[in-house]
């Protein structure tokens, strides 16, 4: 659970009516200049016209297929458009995998189809297919803890609802169902895996998503199950015959290939060795367009550095954009530039992602020593105005950004409204008609506020002690 919404400070949340003449860390006029920019922000549906470009002209972009190369190509040639000083790409290595068919049905005692998705990476069904008796499971624990006689030739059914929240908190508990699952019904003798998607809606859509692969001697296929099919399978299964299901499954993994880290530069004026990171991830699955993920997150960063961009003069050091690659098979574009750069860590002044759809920004939460927590309450000064609360100092920046956080890099939060978020997550519904124009705005707006003064103030943040995760 996340903390109450206080200052950092100990007192109340910062509003609007503090005079931005009180401000010390932060100058005056730089305040002034991230007010008009934050205006600016909201004026402008330059943010949906990237997003739209992408899914239109791109579409799915799952790393290491031609999706993913059009994607590369499409970022180099859009980030020149907007004016950034420097792009470039930096190769990465990533598994491939081939998505083929993938049908279920009921076979007895009650037969109809089931609408399904590979999970991925999953291996293919034997050829005809495989047939076997379902065993249900309320969730991973209970599958970990179960017999190999209970398990054994059987498909492994994760029945796993996950809640809904405006935080998406609910995704971490439903969410180990498909990262172990798999693991842990090949282990213990199942023929197959049958997931209740990780997903809050109630659509005949199945979510799809990566599991845990390496170092698993004999895998089974492994498939995530619409909410709908879930609860006909739960009702099935509650008449207390058994239920035998027929999963036939045609997919391929490959050799690794290159994908690539996508990055572009506003360089500072003063100390460009010096960055501010932005990112979003550029892949996504291959079921829908990837508009919410992360085509939003890839819009919302672009067009805050392009605003910056367009200022009279650069700001005191660089803001760095990066489209990681590959994060949805395990941050792996992230955790390669970190290999790749940990003797540049110290010149990283803060980090931060955009990866959790286009809902409006409602909280800043920061990872900050605690003697900066007033550069933060002076940006809140600017962020109250768009309707964003202050939360806490617990920020992992995003996804792609924790690798980083983890090694003491200073971090920024602007956190959405998820509650639809995981409606459309990893589903062919993952469309550009769900994001909305004036939610983009909001984004940008409060981006651009955090990302110019962390790049044109005096000094800069420090390292945050690392701790260890209980």
């Amino acid at each position: 659970m996340f903390k109450p919404l206080l200052s950092l400070t100990g007192g109340l949340i910062a509003t609007a009516a503090i005079s931005i003449a009180q401000a010390k860390p932060l100058a005056q006029e730089d305040l002034s200049v991230a007010e008009v920019l934050r205006d600016r922000a909201l004026a402008s549906s330059n943010a949906y016209s990237i997003v739209e470009s992408l899914t239109v002209e791109v579409g799915p972009r799952r790393a290491g297929t031609e999706g993913d190369e059009r994607a590369v190509a499409w970022a180099q040639e859009k980030m020149k458009s907007l004016g950034f000083d420097r792009v470039y790409t930096e190769q990465i290595e990533v598994p491939r995998w081939t998505r083929g068919h993938a049908h279920a049905q009921v076979i007895s005692p009650y037969p109809q189809p089931l609408v399904v998705s590979s999970l991925g990476y999953s291996v293919a069904t034997p050829e005809g297919g495989l047939t076997a008796e379902i065993v249900e499971f309320p969730d991973v624990e209970s599958l970990l803890e179960a017999s190999p006689k209970q398990v054994k030739g059987k498909i492994a059914f994760i029945n796993k609802r996950m809640a809904k929240a405006r935080t998406g908190e609910g995704y971490g508990p439903a969410v180990q169902g498909r990262s172990k699952g798999m693991r842990a019904a090949a282990e213990k003798g199942a023929a197959a895996l049958l997931l209740r998607s990780v997903g809050t809606d109630s659509d005949r859509f199945a979510h799809t998503g990566m599991m845990s692969i390496d170092n698993i001697e004999n895998p089974v296929p492994a498939l995530a199950l619409s909410a709908p099919d879930a609860n006909l399978l739960e009702a099935m299964l509650s008449r207390g015959k058994p239920v035998e299901v027929k999963l036939d499954i045609d997919n391929q993994r490959h050799s690794d290939g290159p994908s690539f880290n996508v990055i572009g530069e506003i360089t500072g004026r003063e100390t460009p060795e010096e960055v501010m990171i932005i990112g979003a991830h550029l892949d996504s699955w291959d079921e829908g367009t990837g508009a919410l993920d992360d085509g939003a997150g890839v819009a919302i960063v672009m067009e805050t550095a392009r605003l910056i961009a367009e200022l009279p003069v650069r700001p005191r050091r660089t803001l760095r954009v990066v489209l990681f690659g590959a994060e949805e098979i395990g941050l792996v574009g992230a955790k390669q530039y970190l290999d790749a750069h940990r003797h540049e860590l110290d010149n990283i002044i803060a980090i931060s992602e955009s990866d959790f759809g286009a809902g409006k920004i409602w909280r800043f939460d920061t990872r900050l020593p605690e003697n900066k927590f007033d550069i933060a309450d002076q940006m809140m000064q600017l962020l109250a105005p768009l309707g964003i609360e202050r939360g806490n100092n617990q920020s992992y920046g995003g996804p792609d950004s924790s690798v980083f956080v983890a090694e003491g890099v200073p971090a920024f939060g602007l956190y959405q409204d998820g509650t639809d978020y995981f409606d459309y997550h990893h589903t062919p519904n993952d469309t550009l008609d769900k994001v909305k124009p004036e939610n983009l705005r909001q984004n940008v707006a409060a981006w651009v506020v955090m990302s110019f003064l962390a790049t044109e103030m005096e000094g800069n943040f420090g390292r945050v002690p690392v701790k260890a995760e209980k």
